[in-house]
């Protein structure tokens, strides 16, 4: 359902609106709620911010409506206003353009022309969402665009949407290629990052195959997190499969003598989520942070060459799923109380 605010000092127009509209409304496919100049306009736009479009007359009392579209660019950046401007007044019309007006529909209102226009609104602002959600939820995207570009395509929106924060339940993964640095200082950059690439790209499908989200990439190292239904046994699954691959790959062509192997520390429980960095230098990223994701790195650097760790509360989740063995208690850096480890065989 789409809630859009028609602001207009013309109080019949909620009548009419209510009238021409019933089906929809009656349908759920739209639902209005109304102002009669910019300022209350800003008032219900508060109390509802679930609103998608603002339709909104130019001329009005106390505050007209170009005067209200750029309130709106400043406090409700995911707001889209298509304005109402009388036959003629193209000063007014090209000003609401330039003030970032999505578009306009001209009185007296031709009701069919309108509900086109609220329509083709509705379209962009869905394919914003799933734009923002996309960036939001796909760090790779951001490694390879321009923070120019982003701001290009979602312009403030971008950085409001990613202001949220929350407390989810997931686990998390750190795979990180064993040995690798000895590559780093022999071979050419080339070759380097030709390998590197090579594997995390057999790392990320295997990931993704179970459901998971690429968080970053750190040096020669995957940070996957799992959520959802069965998330534990999915980044399980996921890194199973990646240690089989990695292992089954040739000898990498280099001057010295290199088989590929992972070491993988897996952690599943509370995490925030949220997006961290620096405003200033518009660099953030879309990550996990707490207990839970320190736990799972730290696993990570206890683990040898081709072992998938975890700890006993994970283990208690997935022993009857997996075959484990017992490593005994083991010192985790920062951590005051050792650990009790297990390695996940298959």
């Amino acid at each position: 359902m789409t809630k859009i605010l028609i602001a207009d000092d013309e109080t019949d127009l909620e009548i009419l609106i209510k009238q021409k509209y019933r089906q929809k409304i009656r349908e759920h496919h739209y639902a209005f709620v109304f102002a009669t100049n910019g300022s209350e306009a800003l008032r219900v736009l508060e109390e509802n911010p679930d609103v998608d479009i603002v339709l909104s007359d130019i001329n009005m009392p106390e505050m007209d409506g170009l005067t209200l579209l750029t309130k709106l660019s400043e406090a409700h950046p995911l707001v889209k206003s298509v304005m109402v401007s009388a036959y003629g007044d193209m000063d007014n019309i090209r000003t609401a353009m330039n003030r970032g007006a999505f578009d306009f529909v001209t009185k007296p209102v031709n009701f069919a022309d309108l509900e086109t226009t609220i329509e083709k609104t509705i379209h962009h602002v869905n394919q914003l969402k799933e734009t923002i959600q996309a960036i939001k939820e796909n760090n790779i995207l951001k490694m390879y665009v321009d923070h120019n570009v982003l701001n290009f395509m979602s312009g403030r929106e971008y950085e409001a949407s990613l202001s949220a924060n929350e407390t989810v339940e997931a686990s998390v993964a750190f795979i990180d290629i064993c040995s690798f640095t000895s590559i780093s200082e022999t071979e050419s950059p080339d070759n380097v990052v030709m390998l590197l690439n090579q594997y995390f790209d057999l790392i990320v499908k295997e990931i993704i195959a179970q459901g998971g989200l690429i968080d970053k990439f750190i040096g020669d190292c995957v940070m996957a997190v799992f959520k959802g239904e069965f998330h534990l046994d999915r980044a399980i699954e996921a890194s199973l499969a990646i240690r089989n691959h990695i292992e089954a790959l040739p000898q990498a062509a280099s001057k010295i003598e290199f088989h590929p192997k992972v070491s993988i520390g897996i952690n599943s429980g509370e995490m925030i989520s949220g997006n961290i960095g620096s405003k200033t230098l518009k660099r953030l990223d879309y990550t996990v942070i707490g207990d839970t994701v320190n736990t799972a790195q730290r696993l990570q650097s206890l683990a040898q060459n081709g072992q998938i760790l975890i700890n006993d509360e994970a283990y208690n989740k997935v022993k009857q799923s997996f075959n484990c063995q017992l490593l005994g208690s083991k010192a985790l850096k920062n951590k005051s109380i050792e650990v009790i480890v297990y390695e996940v065989l298959n």
